[in-house]
């Protein structure tokens, strides 16, 4: 099952106030970004942030699961995302834990 378009407008929502969130269509799915740091998924309907010691400090109790077969586990948020607040301190603590993102390497012209 896809994600559905509405459920990526209420995430967005729900975490207005944590600043520049964009979500990129990826495999079917979606990947969350803040300020250029890719820091979860969204898949069939449902949140995963990438797991931080911070974000686990913010969240206090995880449920963790694998955003598909295979995954490595991250934080699935349910509950947590009625609360705009806590979804805001959530995001910028999960992405100031995480590294900056790897620049792309310039492709050589043949």
């Amino acid at each position: 099952m896809a994600t559905d378009a509405t459920f990526i407008d209420f995430i967005r929502e729900q975490t207005l106030a944590a600043g520049r969130m964009s979500f990129k269509k990826m495999f079917g799915e979606y990947g969350v970004y803040f300020e250029e740091k890719i820091i979860g998924l969204v898949c069939d309907n449902q949140l995963f942030l990438k797991p931080t010691d911070a974000g686990r400090r913010v969240l206090g109790e995880v449920r963790e699961a694998p955003p598909y077969p295979g995954g490595k586990q991250h934080f699935l948020i349910g509950e947590q995302l009625d609360d705009p607040e806590l979804m805001s301190e959530v995001i910028r603590a999960t992405a100031a834990a995480l590294p900056a993102p790897k620049p792309k390497a310039v492709r050589k012209k043949k």
